[in-house]
């Protein structure tokens, strides 16, 4: 039987969205999933630039007990766009139920350019109405100062994400799907 796991993913204040993901591997340290065509009612552009599209495949990277998921963002034709985390609470996996809460910033890294940190005024916002303490924003803030301080010193992302290519999930995902 296929490994796949379902993400609840909460947007405060209320918005809770449901990811089905196929399992490619599980470490302790990271587990890998495959999204092989991305749902999206309109692509996503960060920086001017489209990065992900409605039907493009995207490889995540979940880690135990960190702040932060990474995803490898492509068009949908395949062509790789870059590495998008989403600043997020440590994930509870339980089995094959995650859940976690997004922490609105995220960091991007495109195939070409410098690491940006996106979406400040959506967290500043979430501070303003309530939906998100100001202790959390500020763990939230200095994860993200960390992985852009990583970045820009060419230690993140972590090595093993650069070697789950969009050919190697689908082969991978193909293989343990028959």
């Amino acid at each position: 039987m296929t490994a796949r796991v379902t993400i609840h993913y909460r947007r405060p204040p209320d918005r809770i969205q449901v990811f089905d993901q196929l399992v490619l591997e599980r470490t302790p340290d990271c587990t890998v999933t495959f999204l092989p065509e991305a749902e999206l009612p309109r692509p996503v552009a960060a920086a001017g630039r489209v990065i992900l599209e409605p039907g493009a495949p995207v490889v995540w990277f979940t880690y135990p007990g960190l702040w932060h998921d990474i995803g490898r963002f492509h068009l949908a034709n395949g062509e790789f766009t870059g590495y998008y985390a989403n600043i997020l609470t440590p994930v509870a996996m339980e089995d094959d139920r995650w859940e976690t809460t997004d922490l609105f910033l995220d960091v991007w890294i495109p195939a070409d350019g410098e690491a940006i940190l996106l979406d400040e005024e959506e967290l500043d916002q979430a501070v303003e109405l309530g939906w998100v303490d100001a202790e959390l924003a500020e763990k939230a803030r200095s994860h993200a100062r960390d992985l852009l301080s990583a970045a820009r010193n060419g230690l993140w992302p972590p090595k093993h994400v650069e070697l789950w290519t969009v050919d190697r999930a689908r082969d991978v995902a193909e293989r343990i799907s028959n």
